[in-house]
């Protein structure tokens, strides 16, 4: 068979790659550079320019680990440039840019000597237009250029340094590349956006299909007529050779798909909070830039906070991107304060991410979101819809359920049923990725994998460079109008979240039925990871309810003495819920991520437990009777529920008493047998009878096992783990303490090379046994886990779900 596809198929990506992409720009000027390095943290772009710039050199290294250069850029546009039609003169600004990741290393924001910003500079989004920097011929404006390093490493899961800044050492991570006045060939430009459109269509259609061959000669005819030493002056030519190929519409019963622009932020991930700041503005200035371009295109964005950090640190680009929402093009979406881990918070908080969330958005902008909106946290809660259907909303949205290991969703469109009932509809993109390019690749995978055909024909595919920011691009724009309608392609339209949403409720009117919670299977580890900053939640989230309890009780009785500390309350809320984001609370940040939340959770503790204190002495006065404020819901020492008084006598001592080598604690509720080895070989309940100890098991069990998954350290815990496990059977002592008329069994033992001590305590009148375990932790890829063989046969456990089990 006579088949030479391949032939013009090479030829097509040379064409690209050395004659057609370097074409888009015809003529450049290097521009005169000055730079100021900042010493430390970043510093605000008036204070940046005030500072002494020194020469700087075109392709010198820069950009010590998360460390940030000014460079101040200054020229003269050549006479004529940008006068030809469909030419237009741009600054381009290569920071030292690899081209894969945007987002992932350095980036920059440009700045006009006013302290205004004019847009972002990134590996995908090098360009300035000369009209944003005033219009005249003179160029004179300021890069704040962050070098934040490649943390993701080519995704090979090494250790680095480079996670905090005190190990991440003072060594440059760039060198700068092109930065120049350019003439932009606009048609040149168009010709490169319909080949990359084409081209990739071309490869998603099956061989036997003649659409497939039209456009593979198509593309062939438009390299035959395009001079390659004269791009530019027969670019049009070959534009003409692509309009026939371009026109053929989409058929009839094409899947449709409604792209939303976005940028999945991570309000802090391989970055801290300060940088996500930065990343930011940077996106946004990017967003509220194209759309004044391109009033069509739309943008989604979640994460109240983030727009809270805008408000606050830029309030010029705060102005525009209230101006876009107004205009219906910048749309805030999910009603979140962030876009929280769902398993671990307690039900309280995830209530406050709604009320915070859609409070900001409403004061803000006038906006009620009408979903929910979650595309990459680590699996979802059953108390989810019946949450979000209180917050007001009416639709839920993820995609990260595709990453499964084993098992696959059926549907991409259904109702999610809760465990009171509620039902929500729900949609998962089937692009499978919130960060689509909107390449052919994309679209046809989105149509192919799609797997309610039939009964549904529309889904969503958020399109735009995220995790670290960047957003949609002019390219993608274009790709998108490319494929509005297209022969062989989705039919694409640009459109909100809240319009595919109606769209689909009427194209989908009888929804098959998802019950219960939406586990994700990967990321397990995460339940466990950083285990300081998962107690300092749990701790702020007791503390808090506390707070707002004693704080109201005494607004209530004191009256007018007393100030209920509303918007302390509100801050601390706000600094909490900010925690929760799906890459903080879970573990699977950086280091200096998780530095920051330790420290967080510590100046939360402080200023909670303040609060508590002026409270309690507002209702109580000053004296020496001792009081207890029992938050409990149900009675403590004596005191009822929710209640302050005196505490009643104390309960009966707790009987400890020696036996083979170990202890019987007994408080006259429950019974504890720990053995010579310190294992919990007997827990009794006296009043039924009940022993919750397996015959012949030992509780209390440490095991240490291998932890080498095979991708993602900090986040996953691969099946395979348990086939490799040493029990920590035997002691190094185990003796008997007292604190505070509780009896208390101390047990020491070794965990590898890890010194490990265990404190078992039974307290007067208590009805359960706590076990505290300390551990100096010197292993690496262990796991260490605590085991409880229980007289429990179940094939199922539901626990920590908020407002359930």
């Amino acid at each position: 068979m006579h088949d030479d596809r391949r032939i013009t198929e090479v030829r097509l990506q040379r064409f690209v790659r050395e004659r057609l992409t370097p074409a888009i720009y015809g003529r450049t000027v290097p521009l005169a550079l000055s730079s100021w390095d900042v010493p430390d943290e970043p510093v605000p772009a008036l204070e940046a320019m005030r500072q002494v710039f020194q020469p700087q050199e075109h392709g010198a290294a820069w950009g010590k680990p998360w460390g940030t250069k000014w460079l101040r850029l200054q020229g003269e546009v050549p006479d004529g440039w940008g006068a030809e039609p469909d030419t237009a003169v741009e600054v381009v600004v290569d920071l030292g840019f690899t081209i894969e990741a945007p987002g992932f290393q350095c980036e920059g924001i440009a700045w006009r000597p006013d302290g205004t910003i004019i847009k972002a500079i990134s590996p995908r989004n090098q360009y300035i237009p000369l009209k944003l920097l005033g219009g005249g011929m003179a160029v004179d404006f300021y890069v704040e250029a962050a070098a934040n390093p490649d943390m993701a490493q080519g995704w090979t899961f090494a250790a680095t340094p480079l996670g905090d800044k005190s190990t991440a050492g003072d060594a440059p991570q760039y060198r700068l590349g092109t930065i120049a006045i350019a003439e932009l060939n606009q048609t040149v430009w168009d010709l490169q956006q319909d080949v990359w459109t084409l081209a990739g269509l071309m490869e998603q259609l099956p061989l036997e299909l003649p659409r497939r061959h039209e456009i593979l000669r198509a593309l062939e005819r438009m390299m035959d007529v395009m001079d390659p030493d004269d791009v530019a002056g027969t670019a049009a030519a070959g534009r003409e050779e692509l309009a026939v190929v371009l026109a053929r519409q989409a058929y009839a019963s094409a899947h449709q798909l409604v792209a939303t622009g976005h940028a999945h932020i991570d309000s802090a991930w391989l970055w801290p909070v300060r940088e996500t700041i930065r990343k930011c503005a940077r996106t946004f200035s990017n967003v509220v830039a194209l759309m004044d371009e391109n009033p069509d295109f739309v943008f989604a964005c979640s994460s109240a906070q983030q727009l809270a950090w805008i408000k606050e640190l830029y309030p010029e680009l705060f102005s525009r991107i209230r101006e876009k929402v107004g205009a219906g093009q910048f749309v805030p979406v999910g009603g979140m304060w962030v876009e929280s881990d769902t398993n671990m918070p307690g039900g309280e908080a995830m209530a406050r991410q709604f009320v915070e969330g859609k409070g900001f958005f409403l004061a803000e902008f006038g906006v009620e979101c009408r979903e929910a909106w979650l595309p990459d946290s680590f699996g979802y809660s059953a108390a989810l819809p019946q949450i979000v259907k209180a917050a007001g909303s009416r639709w839920f949205l993820t995609q990260k359920i595709s990453w499964n290991q084993t098992n696959r969703m059926p549907h991409h469109t259904f109702n999610w049923e809760g465990i009171d009932g509620t039902r929500l509809f729900t949609h998962f993109p089937p692009v499978d990725t919130y960060n689509s390019d909107l390449s052919a690749r994309d679209l046809a995978h989105a149509e192919r994998n799609y797997r309610d055909h039939g009964r549904g024909s529309v889904s969503l595919v958020p399109f735009g460079y995220g995790d670290g920011g960047g957003g949609p691009t002019r390219e993608m724009l274009a790709a998108a109008a490319r494929t509005a309608d297209l022969e062989g392609s989705p039919k694409v339209r640009i459109g909100s979240p809240e319009s595919f949403f109606r769209q689909a409720e009427q194209d989908y009117p009888s929804l098959p039925v998802w019950v219960g919670e939406m586990y994700l299977e990967l990321h397990r580890g995460t339940y466990t990871t950083q285990a300081r900053t998962k107690k300092g939640n749990r701790r702020s989230e007791h503390l808090l309810r506390e707070a707002e309890l004693w704080c109201t009780t005494a607004a209530v009785r004191c009256g007018g003495d007393y100030g209920y500390p509303a918007a302390e309350l509100k801050r601390l809320w706000q600094l909490v819920l900010l925690q929760q984001f799906h890459d903080i609370l879970p573990g699977s940040a950086i280091a200096w991520v998780h530095r920051d939340a330790e420290r967080n959770y510590q100046a939360i503790e402080s200023a909670l437990e303040a609060l508590i204190s002026q409270a309690a002495a507002a209702m109580l006065g000053s004296g020496n009777r001792q009081f207890l404020l029992n938050a409990a819901p149900h009675p403590r020492s004596g005191v009822p529920a929710l209640a302050v008084g005196e505490p009643g006598p104390a309960a009966e001592p707790v009987q400890a008493t020696a036996s083979d080598g170990g202890y019987v604690l007994d408080n006259g509720i429950i019974r504890a047998v720990v053995d010579a080895d310190g294992l919990l070989t007997s827990l009794r309940d006296h009043a039924t009878g009940r022993e919750a100890i397996a015959p012949g098991q030992r509780g209390n069990l440490l095991e240490l096992h291998r932890d080498t998954p095979n991708e993602w350290d900090a986040w996953d815990i691969d099946e395979f783990y348990r086939r490799n496990v040493t029990p920590l059977e035997q002691a190094q002592s185990v003796r008997l303490g007292d604190e505070g008329g509780s009896a208390v069994v101390v047990v020491e033992r070794l965990a590898g090379l890890s010194p490990l001590t265990q404190h078992i305590t039974l307290a007067p009148g208590s009805p359960s046994l706590h076990i505290t375990t300390s551990v100096d932790w010197q292993e690496r890829e262990k796991l260490l886990k605590l085991g409880f063989p229980l007289d429990v046969r179940a094939d199922r456990s539901a626990a920590e779900t908020q407002f359930g089990h």
